[in-house]
């Protein structure tokens, strides 16, 4: 699926409707490609008024969904999967209602089988391109 950066909201959506079903979501792409940026307008979309930023530093934020726990995570500065189980990403899992993980290739051994993944493209600096695999 192509989609333009004005196109957001929509494909946000869309992706909703398709696999809103599936709680464990896994973004790959390069720096700049707009993981945070569509986990926000996804966040948005699920009714969540917070400001949706990326987790950097915490690894995870923990967001109220209309009565659904999300956590936002971002693997970009683990050194190793033993620093995520530390940050309690194994029990983020049980208990979440939606987990959205940034650079999940970090520490891909903790992903659950179940894992739902996108990787994002850039096609140039407005347009985005998705690949969805389970």
């Amino acid at each position: 699926m192509s989609y333009s950066l004005s196109e957001l909201s929509q494909v946000a959506g869309d992706l909703l409707k398709a696999y809103g079903h599936k709680p464990i979501w896994a973004f790959q792409a390069p720096m700049g490609a707009g993981k945070t940026t569509l986990i926000a307008a996804i966040c948005k979309e699920m009714g969540i008024n917070d400001h949706v930023a990326s987790p950097t530093f915490a690894i995870m934020n923990e967001y109220d969904a209309a009565g659904k726990l999300v956590y936002h995570m971002d693997w970009y500065r683990l050194q190793d999967e033993s620093e995520a189980l530390r940050a309690g990403v194994e029990a983020a899992f049980e208990e979440a209602d939606y987990c959205f993980i940034e650079w999940p290739e970090n520490a891909k051994g903790l992903l659950p089988e179940h894992t739902l993944h996108f990787q994002i493209e850039i096609l140039d600096p407005e347009h985005r391109r998705i690949f969805i695999t389970s």
